[in-house]
Formats: structure tokens, sequence, C-alpha cells
């Protein structure tokens, strides 16, 4: 999925717009600007924050003037195909312009919170967002509306630790979507549904605690710098890391191992340490 923030302004003369892809746009804050099927019908068209328009291959319109700030994200052929439960066949997509909804204005607005971060949270966020964008859009927005997929129970105890076993191997790397779904061999869709309903869990969400379970040891019997330590289980950044580190424990990185360092608590558990956390 590309991400990108677009600011459009005055132009000299109107221009004709394709678009190559399918690409969703979300308004970052109100604006207006002048667009129309032809050069000569162009009229200024206000948006709210938030409002979206919907862009697909080979849809083409005229743009003049403006004054807007938009998120852009593209969605990619595979995604689309994986929302539909590997349906051969590419998946059309209604254009839409100007259209509110709710579902998808929540998912770009965590993609742009991740892109003004600098992308701290990876590969694997943002293929899960791209995942969840796809399904909202095949099941509200396709030319031929197909039935949503159903999936029953979970992942079998056998593909639940292959994909354990997976992400714990390569914790230091940059996981994707397609990764942990092909180490089972699922299609991303069929396999962040089953996972889910497996550990209550996302992939994403499941990946992140693990990296701050590992975290937790190496602070607890090392010596590493937190920064090493950060980088060591995958993070990008100390900054990311003592972020998520303090949403799953309650505490940061130096506090947590300052706790189970301190020799007024020799016998420190992780019960303690979380009675500890409450209190700070």
């Amino acid at each position: 999925m590309r991400v990108a923030a677009e600011v459009r302004g005055t132009v000299e003369e109107a221009y004709l717009q394709v678009h190559r892809e399918n690409a969703l746009g979300m308004l970052l804050r109100p604006g207006s600007m002048e667009v129309g099927p032809r050069r000569s019908a162009l009229k200024w068209t206000k948006f709210e924050q938030s409002e979206l328009g919907l862009c697909t291959p080979h849809s083409e319109q005229w743009i003049g003037s403006a004054d807007m700030e938009h998120l852009v994200v593209s969605i990619s052929d595979a995604a689309l195909a994986a929302a539909c439960d590997g349906v051969s066949g590419s998946v059309e997509l209604r254009p839409n312009w100007k259209m509110a909804d709710a579902r998808l204005s929540f998912l770009l607005a965590a993609v742009n919170t991740e892109r003004v971060a600098g992308f701290p949270s990876g590969r694997l966020f943002l293929d899960s967002v791209e995942q969840a964008l796809a399904a909202a859009l095949v099941n509200g927005y396709a030319v031929h509306q197909r039935p949503e997929p159903t999936y029953r129970g979970g992942l079998s105890p056998a593909r639940l630790r292959r994909v354990k076993e997976f992400v714990h191997a390569k914790m230091e790397d940059e996981l994707s979507l397609h990764d942990l779904a092909q180490s089972v061999g699922l299609n991303t869709a069929h396999f962040a549904e089953m996972f889910r309903k497996s550990t209550g869990e996302t992939p994403h969400q499941f990946v992140l605690r693990v990296r701050v379970e590992r975290a937790k040891e190496m602070l607890r019997s090392a010596e590493m710098r937190v920064l090493d330590v950060a980088i060591a289980c995958g993070f990008k950044t100390q900054q990311h890391f003592a972020h998520v580190f303090r949403q799953l424990s309650g505490a940061s990185p130096t506090e947590y191992r300052r706790y189970f360092a301190s020799h007024v608590v020799p016998c420190a558990s992780e019960t303690s340490f979380h009675e500890h956390a409450q209190q700070l």
C-alpha cells in the first residue's frame, strides 16, 4: 500500500486526471476543489474533514484550482483479490469522488497517524490496514457484489503453532501479513480472520505482544542498552519501542529494568511488577 499526503492549490489551467490504480483519498481538513466530467463543466465542490474520494483504474475527471489537503492510499489488486477469498479475476470498484464512510475514514485516520509518526509500526501494520480497507471496499463498493466470505472456526493447532514459531524466529525482521499467511499456506484475508478467531488478537497485535515479551526477558537478564533491545526485538526506533512497551506493560522499559534490578525486591515477579506499575 502506497501512502502519501497531498496539498492541492491554484493551477494555471484545468487538466484531465486519469487514474491508473484503485486509490482512496481522505480530506485532512475542510477544503474545496474545482472538479467536473468536462473542462466546460467544472464546479466548485466543498469537502468536509474526513470526507472521502474513491478513484479506480481508467476513471477520469477534470481538475481545476483547489484549496485542500488530503491523504491518498493505493489499494493493491492482491489485497482486493484476497478480500474476495482468492477469487480469480480483477475486482472492479465504483468510483465515487465525494462520499462519507465512517469505517473507511477510521482506517485512513489510523494510517495518517502512522504516517505523521514516521511509520514506526512497519509493514505488518500497513498490510493489516490495507486488508481491512480492501474488505470494506469489496463489500460496499464493488460493481458486482459478491457474498462476504465467512470463515468458520480458526486456525488448526498445527497451523497456529507454525505461525508462532515463524514470528519468534523472524522477530527482528520486517514482517508482512503476506509472510505470516504464507507460512501456513493461506491468503492474507483468510489468514487474518482465522488468526483473530484463534487468538482474539490481530496478527499485528500478536507480533507486538511477542516482541514486548522478548524485550522483557532481555531487560531482566542482560545489560544491553534499551536501544539495542528495541532493535533486537524488531522495533524501528527506541521511541516506538518505549510507546508500545508502556501500552502493554504500564511502564517504560527503563522503569521495568530498574524494578527488576532493585535489591529492594529480590523476589520480583511479573505479578508484583504489574501491581507496582499501577502505582506509577
